[in-house]
């Protein structure tokens, strides 16, 4: 979980590789209106993220076995909606300063979150609380050392499911 340029996907897509799971990737489950609002430089609201975020727990409630969804979960009762799932649900949030958000955002071609939307991500960004199944890792290193943090922190909190 994160604000948009944290690196969700690349990292959601080597911890499926190291799990051996299937990788999930939010964004394809944006209707195409959303796609076009926030193309457009506009934010989503609460509505325009709900039939989104029950999209996204049904995939994780299909899935058999361990999965990996890169998904921005801004708020906790986003997560709520997430983890209302039959299989247990880790947040992991992703954090990196706001200056290094703003340059990855800038250089990334082919998507459609605007840039300028970052600081309404931001505003809307809630942290995991100490009620959450999750930790932060900071993603301002290489995507070996980040792996390396995530995968300490899930077997220091011996979560209930097994990966390869």
């Amino acid at each position: 979980m994160g604000v948009s340029g944290c690196g969700k996907t690349l990292i959601g897509k080597k911890l499926a590789k190291e799990f051996r799971c299937q990788f999930i990737e939010g964004d394809d489950y944006h209707s195409a209106e959303n796609k076009e609002k926030m193309e457009r430089g506009m934010g989503l609201d609460d509505k325009d993220r709900q039939g989104w975020l029950i999209a996204l727990r049904d995939c994780l409630s299909e899935s058999s076995g361990l999965a990996v969804l890169s998904c921005s979960a801004l708020k906790r009762s986003y997560r709520n909606i997430l983890s209302k799932n039959p299989n247990q649900t880790v947040f992991i949030h992703l954090v990196l300063d706001q200056k290094k958000l703003e340059q990855r955002l800038k250089s990334r071609r082919g998507h459609f979150f605007n840039p300028s939307l970052l600081q309404d991500q931001l505003n809307t960004l809630e942290g995991l609380d100490s009620t959450e199944i999750g930790f932060t890792v900071n993603s301002d290193q290489n995507t070996e050392k980040i792996i390396a943090d995530i995968l300490s922190k899930l077997n220091d909190k011996k979560y209930e499911f097994q990966y390869a």
